[in-house]
């Protein structure tokens, strides 16, 4: 008989199940973090990462939706975008970047999407030292995740904020989207923009893989300005080493991630109830949400 390791809670028929979806999932984290505090809470749940290609999400969805003992899911590439199509309700932070990274089912069986890219993103950079407020800020790509990045950066007060993204057509999306809120707080391009920056972010997924080129060029860039990237595995990308050979502070991906997971713990009821709390909609106050004076905690895929 194999007994289960020390400090983890055996699988059985009560168990709650939970899943990251994606495509790849070989980098993505959360079901480290998850399980590890499921064991230490004594959550009776598992969460396992689920490999589904774009073509395939639709299917998967309609799969996974009709499993009963399944409370939620996480989301990473590529289907933070197409992901919103599949929930009953958005939270008004993926009702205003169109793309979400996790979805709950409410008690009354509906699902409700929530986008934590953009909390989680800010979080991590203020909780190392570095300030917002009035900064001109380049992001470089605008998918799912890099989308709920510009919103969190505006809501924070940056001064300006200059987007670029290969897609011209993601590209005008995401600044019509964001301009009707902020019309004069935007720049766009196909091209990254270097002039004049405190902070440069990678928020594509350049870096992932061995022989990607490099988002963009860290020795064009101000000395003082931050170069960030939002990649989780690996842990230090090409991009990031490249920066700080050339004195530039380096932001790693893994404070979006680990900043996001209490936010996940009250999303998901993981805060000791093991279950979703009797709430069917998120917060509306999103600028709370992404300072810490709202009502969900500190907290990717």
């Amino acid at each position: 008989m194999t007994h289960p390791a020390p400090g983890t809670r055996p699988i059985s028929g009560t168990t709650r199940l939970y899943a990251v979806l994606g495509s790849p999932v070989a980098q993505v984290r959360v079901p480290g973090l998850a399980n590890g505090l499921f064991a230490r809470r004594g959550i009776d749940a598992v969460l396992v990462p689920v490999d589904v290609r774009p073509e395939e999400l639709g299917p998967a969805m309609a799969g996974l939706k009709a499993i009963g003992n399944l409370d939620g899911l996480t989301v990473t590439v590529p289907h933070k975008v197409e992901i919103c199509r599949y929930a009953d309700e958005l939270s008004e932070a993926a009702a205003l970047t169109g793309s979400a990274n996790a979805l709950r089912r409410n008690p009354d069986g509906s699902w409700l999407a929530d986008n934590f890219d953009g909390a989680g993103f800010v979080r991590g950079l203020t909780e190392q030292g570095h300030a917002l407020e009035g900064a001109t800020v380049s992001l470089v790509g605008v998918g799912g995740a890099g989308r709920a990045i510009a919103a969190a950066l505006l809501l924070a007060g940056v001064d300006r904020l200059r987007i670029s993204d290969h897609d011209a057509g993601r590209l005008a999306e995401v600044r019509d989207r964001l301009a009707a809120r902020w019309p004069d707080r935007i720049d766009t391009g196909r091209a990254p923009h270097y002039a004049g920056a405190d902070l440069m972010v990678n928020a594509t997924p350049l870096g992932m893989r061995p022989g990607d080129p490099l988002p963009f060029d860290p020795a064009a860039l101000p000395e003082h300005c931050v170069v960030a990237d939002i990649v989780m595995k690996p842990a230090e990308t090409e991009l990031l080493r490249t920066a700080a050979a050339l004195g530039r502070p380096v932001q790693y991906g893994r404070h979006m991630l680990d900043t996001q997971l209490s936010l996940y713990e009250e999303f998901f009821g993981w805060d000791g109830a093991g279950r979703a709390p009797e709430r069917t909609a998120a917060p509306a106050d999103l600028s709370g949400q992404l300072t810490g004076k709202g009502t969900r905690g500190s907290m990717e895929s």
